[in-house]
């Protein structure tokens, strides 16, 4: 319950933003069965590939369906042929699982939580605040 000014206004964009976000995770996540996966086992490195290239797979789709839709099928034309390769997909090692516990406690530690809230709120307050 936000009760001064700074604190509504970002609460206030933090609701758009979350909106956003899990509006485009919830439609990716329909589309591509990897991103419904555990992440915090992976390198932030390939998440950040997978997840760049679920998008860029996503937009062609929607391009495509675009295209489809105002091309007419004609099925008396002869098909094409073409070549798909393998799929090709490598991953550095798994981290150990006291890693994974040291990343989830920095994840979840209350003070560079309360922090990076404050200094957000600020920005936030700064950018859209009153002038």
């Amino acid at each position: 319950m936000p009760q001064t000014k700074k604190d509504k206004l970002f609460a206030t964009h933090q609701e758009g933003a979350r909106k956003d976000v899990e509006r485009a995770f919830g439609v990716l996540q329909g589309r591509f069965s990897i991103l419904c996966r555990l992440a915090r086992l992976c390198d932030r490195d390939d998440i950040q590939k997978v997840m760049i290239a679920c998008i860029i797979l996503h937009n062609m789709v929607v391009e495509d369906e675009e295209e489809a839709a105002t091309n007419i099928l004609d099925l008396n034309k002869e098909a094409g042929t073409s070549i798909v390769l393998p799929s090709v997909f490598t991953h550095g090692d798994i981290p150990v699982f006291a890693q994974v516990l040291q990343r989830d406690a920095r994840i979840r530690d209350r003070g560079t939580h309360r922090a990076l809230k404050t200094d957000l709120v600020e920005h936030i307050w700064k950018k859209f605040g009153p002038k």
